[in-house]
This record gives C-alpha cells, sequence and structure tokens, in this order.
C-alpha cells in the first residue's frame, strides 16, 4: 500500500516538475520575442516536419525506463528582414535546390556562412512574403501563390532558388500570367532549336562570303518567289536570304516570342538585331510602260517576318572616314598650279560673271551707282 503512494507521489512530481520546465520555456521565448519585435525584426517559426513525439495516457512508466526525445536541429534564415526558424531536414529531401545543397551532407564546404549570431542571410533582393510562400514546396512540393504576389516575382524568387517553375509545381488564380511565362520558357527552348536548325546555316553561308551581318526573310512552305532577271524589285531584296519554315514563321507572328529571339541572340553574342514584320515581293503581276519607252514591274508583295542581326567586331571603325586616306586637293607641283591660276584668269576675262537683279537690289547704294555708271 505504501509503495503504491509513493509511485503515485512520484509521478505527481514528476508532473509538477514539467509543468515548471514548460513555463520556463515558454518565459524564455515570450523573452526572446520581445527582444526581436523591438530591434524591428520578426521570427516566424515554420513548421519541423512530421512529429516523432509520443503522448503517454494514463500508462504507467517504470522506474527504471529513461526516455529523452532528442529535439531537432534548427537553423534561422534572414530574408529582407524576417527570421524563419526552420529545421533544415525539410531542404535535404530536395537536394536539386539550393537551399538543399546549403544545408545538404556537404554543409561544411558550402560558400554560405552564418553571421555572427548564427543566422544565415539568403535570397537578397526577394520579399519575405514571396519566400514564405516559396517554402511551401519543401512541405508539400506545391506552390500555392496567393493573389497578392505577382508570378514575375515568385519565378524570379524560383530561379533564385533553383526550384523548377512548371505547371506541376506553381498552382495560381491568374491562368494568365501562368501560361505567360510557361510559353516564354517553350519559346526559349524552341528559338534554340530553330536557331541551330535553321538559322545558323544561312549565317555560317553569308560569313563565308566575307559577310558580316544578315538580313534573313521567313516564308512560309507555301509561298513561291518568281522574280523578273530584266527587272528586279528596286529595293535591295537581291541581299536578303530567304528561309522557308512555316513553324518559324508562325513562331514569329506574336511579339513576345520576338522579344524572346531578341534575348536569344544577345545571349549568344549577335548584335544590331532587329525583328519584325515586313512587305516582301514574290512575284510580278504587271508591267507598265512609262513615256520615253521605260517599263516597270509591279510586284506582289506578302507581309512576312525578318531577322537581321550583325557579329562585326569594329562596326565603329566601319563606319568611321579616315581623313588622312582622301586624296588632297592641294597640289605640290608649282607649274601645274600656275597653270590654274592663267587658265581661271582667261575664263574670268573672257566670260565675266553674271550678275542677277535681285543681287542688283540687295547690293549697296554704293556699289549699285558705280554698276549703273559702268552701264
Amino acid at each position: 500500500m505504501n509503495v503504491h503512494r509513493g509511485s503515485e507521489s512520484d509521478r505527481l512530481l514528476r508532473q509538477e516538475a514539467s509543468c515548471l520546465t514548460d513555463e520556463a520555456s515558454a518565459a524564455a521565448q515570450e523573452k526572446e520575442t520581445n527582444s526581436l519585435g523591438s530591434s524591428g525584426l520578426q521570427t516566424l517559426a515554420y513548421p519541423l516536419g512530421p512529429r516523432n513525439d509520443e503522448r503517454f495516457g494514463n500508462s504507467t512508466v517504470g522506474f527504471g525506463s529513461n526516455i529523452h526525445s532528442q529535439a531537432p536541429e534548427k537553423v534561422t534564415l534572414l530574408v529582407d528582414g524576417t527570421r524563419f526558424v526552420v529545421n533544415p531536414q525539410i531542404f535535404t529531401a530536395h537536394p536539386d535546390t539550393m537551399l538543399g545543397r546549403m544545408f545538404g551532407p556537404g554543409r561544411e564546404y558550402n560558400f554560405t556562412r552564418p553571421n555572427e549570431k548564427g543566422e544565415y542571410e539568403i535570397a537578397e533582393g526577394i520579399s519575405a512574403t514571396v519566400f514564405r510562400t516559396v517554402l511551401d514546396y519543401y512541405k508539400t512540393g506545391i506552390i500555392n501563390c496567393p493573389d497578392g504576389i505577382s508570378i514575375p516575382d515568385l519565378r524570379d524568387t524560383c530561379d533564385y532558388l533553383c526550384i523548377n517553375f512548371d505547371f506541376n509545381t506553381i498552382r495560381c488564380q491568374d491562368l494568365s500570367a501562368l501560361l505567360h511565362e510557361l510559353s516564354n520558357d517553350g519559346a526559349h527552348k524552341q528559338f534554340d532549336h530553330y536557331l541551330e536548325e535553321l538559322i545558323l546555316p544561312i549565317m555560317v553561308d553569308c560569313a563565308k562570303k566575307g559577310e558580316r551581318e544578315c538580313h534573313i526573310v521567313v516564308l512560309t512552305d507555301e509561298d513561291s518567289v518568281d522574280w523578273d532577271e530584266d527587272h528586279p524589285p528596286p529595293m535591295g531584296e537581291e541581299y536578303s536570304q530567304i528561309l522557308y519554315s512555316s513553324k518559324l514563321y508562325r513562331f514569329f507572328k506574336y511579339i513576345e516570342n520576338r522579344d524572346v529571339a531578341k534575348t536569344v541572340l544577345k545571349e549568344r553574342g549577335l548584335k544590331n538585331i532587329r525583328i519584325g514584320i515586313e512587305g516582301y515581293p514574290t512575284c510580278k503581276e504587271k508591267i507598265k510602260r512609262r513615256p520615253g519607252g521605260r517599263s516597270e514591274v509591279i510586284y506582289n508583295y506578302v507581309q512576312r517576318p525578318f531577322i537581321q542581326m550583325s557579329w562585326e567586331k569594329e562596326e565603329g571603325k566601319s563606319r568611321h572616314v579616315d581623313f588622312q586616306c582622301v586624296r588632297s586637293k592641294s597640289l605640290t607641283n608649282l607649274v601645274a598650279a600656275g597653270e590654274d591660276v592663267l587658265e581661271d584668269q582667261e575664263i574670268l576675262m573672257y566670260h565675266p560673271p553674271q550678275v542677277d537683279e535681285l543681287d542688283r537690289l540687295n547690293a549697296p547704294l554704293s556699289q549699285m551707282a558705280s554698276n549703273d555708271f559702268q552701264d
């Protein structure tokens, strides 16, 4: 009987000690939160994954048992003035991301080091609101974009953290913005293929001829070009390269795709890039006879995309005129110079300059009087 009373009193003492410990930890946490709030920083405790602790009900634990629940490791991420306290294990589950590599097995070789307070300052230029939204990816594998966050900002954050931005990852209400970003990705990959397979061979042919720029007109597979050899189009189209591709024609139909193509060409080191729509002559419609027997050929023009780019390195010097190379008009031969002076005097003697009536009216009075006297 005394044994049961002793065990019951020990259990009550343990519960009372546990309650005192919880109250002390809660007071310490509240004190830390108040100190952070006074410094202008915000601390958010992110979920640490599935809970592994077990709570015992009315079951009785023997005296010899010793159970210690090991607290999970925590790291503090400082983003835009906000502290995020997280368990690094949620990052290691995605080793292909930036945070997964930071807190992975090779953390000691990581270039990112904590500050003097043991906090990791990351994601510079990214707002805390967007970062809080992206953290859902490490827990559920899906990012639910709220209404207050724009898709371009979310896209930049995903690119910074090396998170795949696709339909399987992003969920949002604004489908137009999401599809626009996905179309930009698809256009970038598609134009890379067109550049390597269709455009680059034409550029190589121009380079072998000594050219340093290229103007390509994209026609459809159904278009045909029939020019009159005696009367070609008088607009310099003979220097344009023709590319027959209905797929590339449809690609350049959208102005967003043309902007993506400019970006790709700039990334590849090309300059003076122009992409647009222009009229291109395909075949002659009729011939008109002008006065004097001159004939004029009227061509049929179709609106087709064109792309122009340059790979010239010294374009500024190519358009610079070196005046030292221009032949001077000054004569070093004195005999020839004397003969030119005599010829000029003879021309003035036999062919005096004609004076216009307007010059007479605008001349001074003294000059007009002398001219009248000579007449």
